[in-house]
């Protein structure tokens, strides 16, 4: 697939996030039936909550992690240069989108670059598993090397490539590929779903594997395969409407993965996570970190960086907060606070 393409592409998946209907209305995390327990005698000050917490060798403020989402274009350049300023400010993560364009053509290099603005953040490239298995350890390792990441993110996206007009149908290979770089990038490496999400059954074979970090990205917020019917036509868009709702849903997938893989792997939960509560939930549920780009993105596209930071600082704020309410100085006071899970969340927990 030519380097333009691959461009263009990009250009048209921030078109639709910015503005397009990319959060199927049916879709959700089901963090609506985690239900954190008000503690009304707290008996602490609000800033005594303490949320830094260690990640890719480098210590957070905040269990927050700004997902990848774009690179490859001039437009996708501002945004990964704006937000990656705003996790160096408030020392957060940042992973920048599929390093795919700058793989089939490196003068895209630029759109990923963000070390100038944010020296210290601890940065996480990304690629595709398929095209993994293309470019090889050395090439996934110089795609890192020349953003100067301190991590690497292989993403899994099986489900945006069959809906995708110019997709992958070949899903063969990839356990091999996440060994090889498993063994290459050890500690380092990420690998995250991309909306549909990662059962237990996978992440333990991903750790088995020498997989130490998992982000989840379940059903619930931004449906890539959403994005794909959009852009595609005729029976291809008919039956990416039948699949837009398609995944484990985000509390689902980060309860039952902690509950697989125990407590030493770095768990991410991203998937429809919006606002500082939710990231609460999240972290109560068993994630290290809370990952979100939608919420930032469109903020950032509306009112620029001004506008990215009021929102993050909402966010934080808020999940301030929550651990103030529940009596958490914190995660690890959160996670043995009493919560209540109901509903479906219950059912998915059951059959997971």
């Amino acid at each position: 697939m030519g380097d333009e393409t691959t461009a263009r592409r990009k250009d048209a998946h921030l078109d639709l996030c910015a503005t397009g209907d990319v959060e199927p209305a049916q879709n959700s995390t089901l963090l609506e039936h985690v239900h954190l327990i008000h503690c009304a005698m707290p008996e602490m000050a609000a800033d005594e909550v303490e949320l830094s917490t260690p990640f890719m060798g480098k210590s957070l403020r905040a269990p927050l992690l700004v997902t990848g989402m774009t690179g490859g274009t001039e437009r996708a350049g501002v945004v990964n240069r704006d937000l990656a300023l705003l996790a160096e400010r408030h020392g957060l993560a940042f992973g920048v989108g599929s390093q795919r364009a700058m793989a089939e053509d490196t003068s895209r290099t630029a759109s990923y670059a963000v070390r100038d603005v944010a020296p210290t953040v601890a940065l996480i490239g990304n690629i595709g598993l398929y095209q993994a298995i293309g470019l090889g350890v050395d090439g996934v390792r110089r795609l890192s090397d020349a953003i100067g990441a301190d991590g690497m993110a292989l993403h899994l996206n099986a489900g945006q490539e069959l809906t995708q007009p110019e997709g992958d149908r070949d899903f063969r290979g990839g356990y091999r590929v996440v060994e090889e770089l498993a063994r290459a990038f050890g500690d380092r490496l990420l690998v995250k779903e991309t909306g549909c999400g990662i059962g237990p059954d996978v992440a333990r074979r991903l750790v088995e594997l020498g997989v130490r970090n998992v982000d989840v990205s379940g059903l619930g917020g931004t449906s890539w395969v959403r994005v794909e019917q959009l852009r595609a036509k005729g029976p291809q868009a008919q039956v990416g409407a039948e699949f837009s709702g398609w995944g484990i849903p985000t509390a689902a997938a980060i309860a039952s993965v902690r509950g697989a893989v125990g407590p030493e792997v770095r768990l991410v939960a991203s998937g429809g996570v919006r606002g500082g509560l939710e990231c609460a939930k999240v972290l109560a549920l068993g994630a290290d970190l809370a990952g979100m780009a939608l919420p930032l993105f469109r903020a950032q596209q509306q009112g620029g960086l001004a506008g990215a930071e009021e929102a993050l600082k909402v966010i934080l704020t808020a999940l301030r907060q929550a651990l103030v309410l529940t009596g958490s100085r914190n995660v690890a006071q959160l996670r043995q606070r009493p919560r209540v899970v109901s509903g479906a969340l219950k059912d998915w927990l059951a059959a997971l």
